[in-house]
C-alpha cells in the first residue's frame, strides 16, 4: 500500500470528522460537568473540579498506553475499539447517581478518547503525502479548533436553555456518529514498505523509550510551555472578563480565535513544507507573548479582541506546526508513538496548567497572571532554539 497522492482522501476526511466529533463531545462536557456535579449530585466545588480533571488523567493514561500499540497493530483496530468504548461511556452519563460513578466514568471516558485520538492522529499522518505533511496536519487540526470553539458555546447554551439531559443526548448522538465514521476508514497496514515489512517488530515494552518517542520530545516540550499560556485563557478568561467588565467581548473570543486560525493555517502549513519550522515558530511565540500581554492590559473590548487575533495567530499555529514537526522527526515507523507523545505534552499543559496557575491567582490577580504568561512565551523562544531550532538550521545548511 503506497501513501495516497491526494491530500483530501477518504481516510483524511473521515479522520478529521471523527476528531471534530470526539473533541466536540469533550468540550461540550468539560464546561458543564462542574455545574452538573454541584447542582445535581450536590458535590463540593473541589469535587466538581476533580470530576473535570479526571478526564484529562484518563486521556493521558490512554495516550501513554497506545502509541506503540498503534505502530504495531495499525490504527484502524485501535480506533474502532476505542470509538465503541467512547460511545458507551458517553451514553453512561444518563445513569450516573453519585460522584464516585461520575469520576469513574470520566476517567474511562478520557482513556477511550486518549486511545482514539492517538489512533486517528496516526491514521491521519499516514494518509497525508509526505511532501504535504505540514499543510495536511494544519487542515486536520482545524477540526480541533472548530470543536474547541463550538463545544463550550453550545454546552453553556444548552445548560442554560435545555438542561443536562439534553446535553447528554446530544453528546451520545455525536459519539455514535463518530463511531460510524470510524468503520469505513482503511487505516494503514501493520507495516508499510518493503524494508519495513522485512524488519521484525520488537515486543511491547512499557519502558520510557517505548512510551514516549524520544525524537518528538524536544518539540513536544515547546508545545507544553505554549499550552500553559493558553491554559490561562481556557481556565480564567471568563472570570477575568467579568471582573474587568469585558464579558461581551469574551463571549466572542473562541469564535474569533477560530476564524483567525481558519484564515492563517493553510498558508502556514504550506510554508512549513517549503521552509521548515524556523521561519514560523519563533514569530508565533512572539505573537503569543504579545497577545497574552494585551490581555493583561485590556481595558476595552477592542483590546481583548485584538489579543484574540494575536493568540490565534500565535498558539493556534504553534499547535499544528509542532505536531507536524513531531511526526516528521519520528519517521514512518513511529508516527503513532510520536503522535501520542505530542498529545501527552499538550494535554499535560492544558489539563494540569489551570490547577497550578490557579494557585497563583489569589496572590497575583488575573492581569499579573497573563503578564507572567507573556514572559513565559518569550522565555520559550531560547528554549525552542536550543531544543529544535538550531538542529533544523544546521540540517538545512548541510542540505544546501
Amino acid at each position: 500500500m503506497t501513501t495516497p497522492a491526494a491530500l483530501w482522501n477518504r481516510d483524511f476526511l473521515l479522520s478529521a470528522i471523527f476528531n471534530f466529533l470526539g473533541i466536540l463531545v469533550f468540550y461540550l462536557l468539560v464546561v458543564i460537568i462542574g455545574p452538573y456535579a454541584v447542582d445535581v449530585l450536590h458535590a463540593s466545588i473541589s469535587a466538581g473540579g476533580l470530576a473535570v480533571g479526571s478526564f484529562i488523567v484518563g486521556s493521558l493514561i490512554g495516550r501513554l498506553a497506545t502509541g506503540q500499540l498503534v505502530d504495531r497493530v495499525g490504527g484502524k483496530p485501535m480506533l474502532v475499539i476505542s470509538a465503541i468504548a467512547f460511545t458507551l461511556m458517553t451514553m453512561s452519563y444518563h445513569f450516573i447517581q453519585d460522584m464516585a460513578t461520575l469520576i469513574g466514568i470520566r476517567l474511562l471516558h478520557g482513556i477511550a478518547l486518549g486511545v482514539a485520538g492517538t489512533a486517528v492522529g496516526s491514521i491521519m499522518a499516514y494518509s497525508i503525502p509526505p511532501a504535504r505533511k505540514g499543510e495536511g496536519v494544519g487542515y486536520f487540526s482545524l477540526s480541533t479548533t472548530f470543536a474547541s470553539a463550538i463545544g463550550p458555546f453550545l454546552g453553556l447554551f444548552l445548560m442554560n436553555h435545555a438542561g443536562f439531559g439534553v446535553i447528554f443526548i446530544a453528546c451520545s448522538a455525536a459519539s455514535l456518529l463518530a463511531c460510524l465514521c470510524a468503520l469505513p476508514i482503511h487505516g494503514r497496514p501493520k507495516q508499510t514498505g518493503t524494508q519495513v515489512a522485512a524488519t521484525p517488530r520488537p515486543p511491547l515494552r512499557f519502558t520510557l523509550s517505548e512510551l514516549l518517542e524520544r525524537k518528538a520530545v524536544p518539540i513536544a516540550l515547546i508545545t507544553f510551555l505554549a499550552s500553559l499560556c493558553y491554559a490561562a485563557i481556557l481556565a480564567y478568561l471568563g472570570a477575568f472578563s467579568r471582573s474587568a467588565g469585558l464579558s461581551g467581548a469574551a463571549s466572542f473570543f473562541f469564535v474569533a480565535y477560530s476564524v483567525v486560525i481558519l484564515i492563517s493555517r493553510p498558508f502556514v502549513g504550506r510554508l512549513l513544507d517549503r521552509r521548515g519550522a524556523n521561519p514560523i515558530l519563533p514569530p508565533c511565540l512572539l505573537l503569543l507573548a504579545a497577545g497574552m500581554l494585551l490581555v493583561a492590559l485590556a481595558q476595552n473590548s477592542l483590546m481583548l479582541l485584538a489579543a484574540t487575533a494575536l493568540i490565534g495567530l500565535g498558539f493556534g499555529n504553534i499547535q499544528s506546526v509542532s505536531q507536524a514537526v513531531a511526526i516528521k522527526m519520528a519517521g514512518p515507523t513511529r508516527m503513532g508513538l510520536a503522535t501520542s507523545t505530542w498529545f501527552i505534552f499538550l494535554d499535560a499543559g492544558l489539563g494540569f496548567g489551570p490547577y497550578f496557575l490557579g494557585l497563583l491567582v489569589p496572590h497575583t490577580g488575573f492581569r499579573a497572571l497573563y503578564g507572567a504568561m507573556a514572559v513565559l512565551a518569550l522565555l520559550t523562544l531560547p528554549a525552542y532554539w536550543y531544543l529544535h531550532g538550531r538542529k533544523e538550521a544546521r540540517a538545512q545548511t548541510e542540505v544546501r
